[in-house]
């Protein structure tokens, strides 16, 4: 494939070098501030590069991403940007008209096989308590994470008026039926774990998935690509792709 990237940050840059062993070809790239010492053409739009590109991966930010998606071009999109979710599907949905267009907030094939677990063991476990529980790195600002609200969104959809609870420390009562309680940790260089707790009478079910690198989400861009660019119009998740 030749790749437009979206942004070049950290993970962006993992997709360069991870296409590039794979031998796909990065043709340049849409940044706000592009370095002198970036190995790539740089371009100011998409409609500008669309006819070298096969596909533009995008891993930005809605402030570089919102602008691009308003103009004139036709060509296959990943798009990982999180952020102003709502706005975003519905303007991928009104793209995905012309062109395939494939979304997720989370590029770990792994995750998605986490919720499609979820939703097989949530009504399985209704007597159960659940816990939800996230870590990652030092350097992360936002919690909890999108992923474990992702998670908390499944089993909202599966248990009748759960309640999140995240500062159980301010309550000197018990747990209630309906609570699901929602927790971060953060430390060190941690890529990211997530863990569903299931707690019954006398005993335990624990469903866990842990990122060791993040090449995972990089290579699921990847991967969403190559089968994006042969599919027909619309928009695609991993549920659909």
């Amino acid at each position: 494939m030749k790749i437009l990237l979206i942004g070049y940050g950290a993970m962006n840059q993992r997709v360069a070098r991870l296409a590039e062993e794979k031998g796909h070809e990065i043709v340049g790239l849409i940044d706000r501030s592009p370095k002198d010492s970036t190995p790539y053409t740089h371009y100011e739009s998409i409609a500008k590069v669309q006819d070298v590109a096969d596909v533009a991966i995008d891993f930005s930010n809605p402030e570089l991403l919102f602008p691009l998606l308003d103009e004139s071009f036709n060509l296959p999109l990943v798009i990982a940007t999180t952020g102003e979710k709502y706005t975003l599907i519905q303007k991928l949905n009104q793209l995905g008209q012309h062109m395939p267009v494939f979304f997720s907030a989370n590029m770990s094939y792994g995750i998605h096989a986490l919720t499609k677990i979820l939703e097989t063991a949530v009504p399985l476990l209704q007597d159960f308590d659940i816990e939800l529980t996230e870590a990652h790195h030092n350097q992360k600002v936002d919690a909890p994470s999108g992923t474990l609200v992702k998670l908390y969104d499944v089993i909202k959809e599966l248990r009748d008026s759960v309640t999140p609870v995240y500062e159980r420390h301010e309550k000197t009562e018990k747990r209630s039926k309906n609570e699901i309680g929602i927790h971060s940790v953060r430390g060190g260089t941690i890529v990211g774990e997530h863990d569903i707790l299931f707690a019954g009478t006398d005993e335990i079910i624990t469903i866990s998935h842990k990122a060791q690198s993040k090449d995972i989400f990089a290579n699921g861009a990847i991967g969403a690509a190559e089968k994006l660019i042969h599919k027909d119009n619309g928009y695609y998740t991993f549920d659909n792709l």
